[in-house]
């Protein structure tokens, strides 16, 4: 089992000093969380609170994605940085692929690239992007990404995108995983056809249960079954060791620990030194405890 560690929308100033503590105390990885703007006025629903409230979202600081990624690369050596998750389909994708690429290559291949859906058509509106066909949008631009990342001339015609023959320099010298969030019957198909892996942001241990079984059964579907996936989950379970070792029977690759609310309203008040000492406890207490 490999752990990564997840904090977002806290003190900016708290990131590097945070992936510095994690990558000491063992951790594989650290998420990247992606949010674009906060509208003035919106009726959409976030799909991962309970009433659908975005409020929390308010005042809270986001660091571009691939700024941060960056940056916390440049500080570490080993820690593996992870987008949860990249909204895509709001991006040009041979940007994306350019930007994934040299943050991959500057810091020598510890970029995975998790991608989802945007819930929100204000992040499509103010960055001039239809959000009707966003799932085909979605589709083509993973096939993109991946297409633009050999170093060789690559070009694509498909309903949404047309892209000339082009190549990208400098590229990696491994692949970059493109894992796949999402919890629908559309994101399962697309993390089996199309991903590496697949990321699950929330849910009790049943509803975890429930979509392993269906991905499992869509990847058996798409012909992908016997291909290298990850599967990297949220989980109450990842708590406890024994816990730990359920997830890893299910088949569970990566845990993203996080060690309070991030839908609560208003800034974070906890301070630096809190949260090394929860990444330190956990470490102790369940990392190192499972062999």
């Amino acid at each position: 089992m490999r752990f990564t560690y997840a904090e977002a929308m806290t003190n900016p100033e708290f990131y590097v000093p945070l992936a510095q503590a994690a990558e000491e105390l063992g951790y594989h990885g650290m998420t990247i969380a992606d949010s674009i703007c906060y509208p003035r006025e919106s009726d959409s629903t976030y799909p991962y609170t309970p009433d659908g409230s975005r409020e929390f979202l308010e005042n809270k600081a986001f660091v571009e994605a691939f700024i941060l990624a960056t940056a916390l690369g440049m500080a570490t050596t080993t820690l593996r940085l992870t987008t949860f998750v990249l909204k895509l389909p709001v991006r040009s994708p041979v940007l994306v692929a350019k930007q994934a690429r040299s943050v991959a290559y500057l810091t020598g291949n510890r970029l995975s690239l998790g991608v989802g859906l945007s819930p929100w058509p204000e992040d499509f509106e103010v960055t001039g992007v239809p959000w009707h066909n966003r799932g085909k949008r979605m589709n083509e631009a993973i096939d993109i990404v991946r297409g633009l990342s050999t170093g060789e001339y690559f070009e694509y015609h498909g309903d949404v995108y047309d892209v000339p023959a082009v190549k990208l320099s400098p590229v990696p010298t491994q692949p970059i995983p493109i894992l796949v969030g999402g919890q629908s019957e559309p994101a399962l198909r697309r993390a089996a056809r199309l991903g590496d892996g697949w990321m699950q942001a929330a849910g009790d241990v049943g509803e975890l249960d429930n979509l392993l079984a269906r991905l499992q059964r869509i990847r058996e579907q798409e012909g992908t079954a016997d291909r290298p996936f990850e599967i990297h989950v949220v989980s109450s379970e990842a708590h406890t060791v024994d816990g730990i070792k359920r997830l890893e029977d299910k088949g569970v690759t990566d845990v993203i620990v996080g060690f309070r609310n991030p839908y609560d309203i208003g800034l974070d008040p906890e301070p630096l030194d809190a949260k090394i000492a929860q990444l330190t406890a956990y470490a102790e207490t369940v990392m190192a405890k499972v062999g």
